[in-house]
């Protein structure tokens, strides 16, 4: 016989089940009433295409999901996320890996700022000449004019790019040129080439009527320069007392990673709503290049997006000691704690 409406049994499951909605509820609301965790964010450098991957991931509360609130501010160069980090006025930010050693090598005393999640498998560090130049491949720049700020990962990487191309890099010579005219130089032939990264360079001189094809155009990752490029570096302050913020947000930028590759031009809408003066085609196409060329790279597609080689990096730390002329040694394992990374399934692109 089936129990009644009343009987013991079924107002006992009645019973246990408003106990369990109460409890379920409860640790919603508990949920919902603990505060995030404020995480301030520097790009290395102003808002345009590549700041898509950071952009989107706040704009679509991927960090907010992780229990993060995260502000993103623009960059001012590799070195500035560094001093940031290191100054206590961002927690979280992208820098070049070579700068990271640099600071690291020459700051014994200062915070032991930490790269955590590898971005750019490759350096996106390149040199621009025109061919009417004559220069036709890397061993023609020695003796050259180049143009580059003091502080441009491809001018400070130069003489291992020299030396894997086997030409004397200390015969070149060198202009200071501001970002803003290195390219303007170039075109007027104050100087004969320039370093720049290659999604930058490249349209900046097409935007000035220059077509790809009258250059000459050296990735250093393709001609014999195996360094990383650009990196997530935290604050040792954050590593140590959140540990789990760390991972969220690298968890959290995985997941946008992916949808941003996924569709590169719907999430230039997010870097547009940072500032809407930019041109959508022209920062879709600076995406994209930084995508295929330094991101999304077959090694990173073999291996998962975020780790490093800790061989290759040993290579890159003495590689850079010997070309910036450092004095102290960096620890790989201190350079990069791959501690945070999310799983090899998560990371997988």
């Amino acid at each position: 016989m089936k129990n009644s409406p009343s009987s013991p049994q079924l107002a006992s499951r009645r019973r246990l089940l408003a106990w369990a909605g109460a409890l379920l509820s409860g640790t919603a609301v508990q949920a919902q009433q603990t505060p995030l965790t404020k995480i301030r964010f520097t790009l290395d450098w102003r808002i345009d295409g590549p700041g898509a991957i950071v952009l989107l991931t706040a704009a679509k509360g991927y960090f907010r999901q992780e229990g993060l609130d995260v502000t993103v501010d623009m960059g001012a160069g590799s070195a500035a996320s560094i001093q940031r980090i290191a100054a206590g006025t961002h927690d979280v930010g992208f820098a070049d890996t070579s700068a990271l050693i640099e600071f690291l090598a020459g700051n014994a005393a200062a915070p032991r700022i930490q790269a955590v999640y590898m971005l750019m498998e490759a350096t996106p560090a390149t040199v621009f000449a025109f061919k009417r130049s004559g220069i036709l491949q890397p061993a023609d720049l020695q003796g050259r004019n180049l143009g580059g700020p003091v502080f441009d990962a491809g001018r400070k990487a130069f003489p291992i790019f020299a030396k894997a191309n086997r030409f004397d890099a200390t015969k070149a010579r060198w202009t200071n040129a501001d970002p803003a005219i290195r390219e303007t130089l170039l075109i007027k032939g104050d100087v004969d080439a320039i370093t720049g990264f290659y999604y930058t360079g490249l349209l900046n001189l097409e935007a000035r009527g220059v077509k790809a094809s009258e250059l000459s155009i050296f990735k250093y990752a393709e001609h014999g320069v195996g360094l990383y490029g650009n990196a997530v570096v935290v604050s040792p302050q954050l590593a140590a007392e959140k540990p789990a913020a760390v991972a969220a947000f690298v968890r959290a930028l995985t997941r946008g990673i992916k949808e941003v590759l996924s569709d590169p031009h719907g999430a230039i809408a997010y870097v547009k709503q940072r500032d809407s003066l930019l041109d959508a085609a022209v920062e879709e196409r600076r995406l994209r290049l930084f995508l295929d060329n330094f991101v999304a790279t077959p090694t990173v597609r073999r291996a998962g997006i975020g780790g490093v080689d800790f061989a290759r990096l040993r290579a890159n730390i003495a590689q850079v000691e010997a070309a910036f002329g450092l004095r102290q040694s960096v620890d790989a394992e201190q350079l990069f704690n791959a501690g945070f990374l999310p799983t090899p399934a998560e990371r997988r692109l």
